[in-house]
């Protein structure tokens, strides 16, 4: 979905009051504030650094801001002009490409459709799920499916 060499993170830092302001990229007027951002090895205004399309203050709305075609962008924003778009796996339905999604190898699910597939049960953080045949299946009834398969599950 992303291009890693778009993503670049953003530092908030004080201004020390002993060293000489630094010009901001966005204005090219000194920065006098108390603090100031850092974003693409330059030094920005807290004001000054903001999104090209919905004009979002980055150093409020993340620690990461997104960079395509000269433009400076917030993640919702790149992901809804940049992003591919793909159907999820468990319902088919259209997946916008700003949306959350979980991944199970080359699928990708809706975050309220990553659910086992034959109980329902929503996974929690932590949960083991399987991957048989193309469906999700929480432990329990991937263990009951080998065994009527005629094997059972190793222990580890």
């Amino acid at each position: 979905l992303l291009l890693s060499s778009c993503v670049s993170g953003i530092q908030m830092l004080s201004v020390q009051p002993d060293t000489k302001p630094k010009g901001c990229a966005g204005c090219n007027r000194k920065i006098k504030d108390r603090y100031l951002l850092k974003a693409l090895d330059k030094y920005w205004h807290e004001d000054c650094l903001k999104c090209a399309c919905c004009d979002c203050r980055l150093g409020e709305v993340g620690s990461t801001l997104y960079t395509k075609a000269n433009l400076i962008l917030c993640r919702r924003d790149y992901l809804r002009l940049f992003g591919v778009t793909g159907n999820c796996a468990a319902c088919s339905k259209l997946i916008p490409a700003f949306e959350m999604v979980m991944r199970a190898k080359d699928n990708v699910y809706h975050l309220d459709c990553f659910a086992c597939q034959l109980c329902n049960q929503r996974f929690c953080v932590g949960d083991k799920f399987f991957l048989k045949n193309n469906m999700i299946l929480c432990q329990t009834d991937y263990e009951e499916g080998l065994m009527k398969e005629g094997y059972a599950p190793q222990v580890r």
